[in-house]
């Protein structure tokens, strides 16, 4: 095409490919090299790496997925199965330290330490948050494991016993011990009045003369003479204003010594290994106090 048959643009004085829309004239500007030659790059680099990677559907199923092979043969199945192995590698060796360790000796070794946390955390997540919370919050009738209240004692035996045997579950080894129902041994009244009695010892006030010598003879055996609890038994601070059910109203506490209520916790001997139990362990206590 001669010069004269070409469409110029009077303003660039460059040639137009001879579209126009509303006036405006396409520029038939040529692309700059640079770019034609990362572009040329790019179609070999391709090229290359349909040969080396798995990289095209076909209906041989030779490959992953029915796809080609690639020189390599490399998959992200076999680069996850192969991550995974190596983090099974590591876990097996900290799991073997982590059986031959006390755990006095766990919580003195930082990173072993880090290690029962991450699988207590997870093992508590899919087995115990149901009832007491992903945080260990819990709610009525199932213990906050963020505080200080521990029922059955806080410590890492404790929690160990706790967890592996339960409470009152069909375990032979379980904590069985309940509160009796006083209402066929007690009146209304001097419920009334051990109830009183029990609201005053939480806030500190003058405690009521006939509620002190009820209390002395039918509650003190198992929550002490001055209402602290005792652990070993599971029987409940109650001075400390944390309850399980309710919210420490008279009410409340009458309702509790006519008709106590038992919560149950499963044991979980037989569905968590050893190792999950002792983790469990840890980071259950890593929770509260820890007492």
């Amino acid at each position: 095409m001669s010069q004269n048959n070409k469409n110029i643009d009077e303003l660039s004085n460059v040639e137009t490919t001879g579209h126009e829309w509303d006036g405006i004239k396409e520029l038939n500007n040529p692309s700059p090299r640079w770019w034609l030659w990362v572009f040329f790059l790019t179609c070999i680099w391709a090229i290359g790496y349909w040969v080396v990677y798995p990289a095209w559907p076909t209906l041989s199923g030779q490959g992953e997925r029915g796809g080609t092979k690639g020189r390599q043969e490399w998959t992200q199945y076999k680069e996850l199965r192969q991550q995974q192995e190596a983090i099974l590698t590591i876990k097996a060796q900290y799991l073997a330290k982590f059986q031959n360790s006390s755990f006095k000796e766990i919580m003195n070794d930082e990173s072993l330490y880090k290690f029962a946390i991450a699988g207590g955390r997870s093992i508590f997540k899919e087995n115990c948050a149901t009832c007491h919370g992903t945080g260990g919050s819990g709610s009525h009738g199932y213990p906050n494991l963020n505080d200080d209240d521990w029922i059955w004692g806080g410590s890492f035996e404790d929690i160990y016993s706790t967890i592996k045997y339960g409470v009152r579950s069909n375990h032979l080894d379980t904590k069985t011990l309940a509160m009796p129902e006083f209402s066929d041994i007690l009146s209304k009244d001097q419920v009334s009045d051990i109830a009183e009695y029990v609201v005053n010892l939480t806030k500190g006030k003058n405690l009521p003369k006939k509620g002190i010598v009820l209390y002395k003879e039918n509650c003190a055996y198992c929550h002490g003479d001055k209402g602290t609890g005792t652990r070993e038994i599971g029987a409940p601070n109650l001075v400390d204003s944390i309850w399980l059910y309710g919210d420490g109203s008279k009410d409340q506490i009458i309702s509790q010594i006519k008709h106590p209520k038992h919560g149950v916790m499963p044991y979980w001997k037989e569905r968590l290994s050893e190792d999950a139990i002792r983790q469990l362990t840890i980071f259950v206590h890593s929770l509260g106090g820890g007492k």
